[in-house]
């Protein structure tokens, strides 16, 4: 968590709405965003950014550049449970008693919190399974670097105790209007987009992003890249033509983003069957058939992705697992 980049930020979209940009420890992410809503003389915070020593100060710098004090946070709505988005709830809920409403569906979070020994174990055996090279195993994974205690600490801030079940048709109240709550699964089993109908603005999380970028997470449910595909479906009923996404700045083409997702989709998936037509490969072997040569830093995040697609691709019949050590996917 040492070494940021930067301090929080904040600026308003529109009257009532007002951005604010989070530092994260992540190379290449360099922040994500909390979206402050005018609520009853407060704000509704969706979203709350990582846990950190640093973490409240951030935040109560970006508040103060909306004219906004940490103490007016009236609730906390987490978009889903990944750490850069839930991980600082808690904290600000201790801190201001506002209660904190997430998806139930969160038990991805709970693991790695509860038993980060047990999730790495895991990780090295898909890994080995998929035909990831020993000398690679100890590169990609997350860094050692932290401490145990700096772990623990970041255990301990980042448990939400939720108040309420984050499902679909669940509404917020807020001085814009209602916010309605929609499922969608995909980036994470416990995803979800905050829509307010009358002024048709989306709160995208890390389903809608100004970049398109997809990750899923392998693992913890059946058939990520299936759902993913279905929750686009499910935005795009909605007819939004304003997004405020997890990361990066505002965007009004929301139906441009949603083809431009399915079309990246469509090109992966695409890729990898043509990839297996040569005959049968590992899942590490189809990455650099499916993306740029990049650091081995990455191959956790890539082989997620690749799985997640095969995965998809053997619930339709497009390609099947041949069991192994390691485990092969032909067309």
């Amino acid at each position: 968590m040492k070494g940021r980049r930067e301090l929080g930020r904040g600026e308003r979209i529109l009257p009532g709405v007002f951005r604010l940009r989070l530092p994260l420890p992540w190379p290449g992410v360099p922040h994500g965003n909390a979206w402050a809503v005018a609520c009853d003389g407060g704000f509704v915070l969706f979203d709350a950014g990582m846990p950190g020593e640093d973490a409240i100060a951030d935040l109560e710098r970006a508040l103060s550049m909306c004219g906004l004090r940490l103490e007016q946070t009236r609730l906390i709505v987490c978009t889903h449970a990944h750490l850069d988005h839930c991980g600082g709830a808690a904290e600000i809920s201790r801190e201001t008693g506002a209660p904190v409403w997430l998806h139930p569906n969160h038990q991805h979070l709970i693991r790695m919190l509860s038993s980060p020994e047990a999730v790495y174990e895991r990780r090295i055996e898909v890994a080995r399974q998929s035909g990831v090279p020993e000398e690679t195993l100890t590169k990609y994974m997350p860094p050692s670097s932290d401490s145990e205690e700096d772990r623990e600490r970041i255990a301990s801030l980042a448990v939400v105790e939720q108040s309420k079940d984050l499902v679909s048709g669940v509404r917020i109240a807020s001085d814009l209007g209602e916010w309605v709550t929609h499922e969608t699964p995909g980036h994470s089993p416990s995803h979800v987009c905050l829509f307010q109908p009358e002024r048709r603005v989306l709160i995208s999380g890390d389903h809608l992003l100004g970049r398109i970028s997809l990750y899923f997470d392998y693992g913890s449910s059946p058939d990520p890249v299936g759902e993913f595909l279905s929750s686009l479906d499910v935005v795009e009923r909605l007819g939004a033509r304003l997004c405020l996404p997890g990361h990066g700045r505002t965007f009004t083409d929301v139906h441009a983003h949603i083809r431009g997702n399915r079309d990246l989709v469509a090109e992966r998936l695409s890729k990898i069957r043509a990839a297996l037509s040569d005959g049968p490969l590992t899942a590490y072997e189809v990455i650099p058939r499916v993306y740029e040569p990049g650091s081995s830093r990455n191959t956790h995040w890539l082989l997620s992705k690749v799985l997640s697609y095969l995965t998809h691709l053997e619930g339709t019949g497009a390609v099947r697992r041949i069991p192994g050590d390691p485990e092969r996917w032909s067309a």
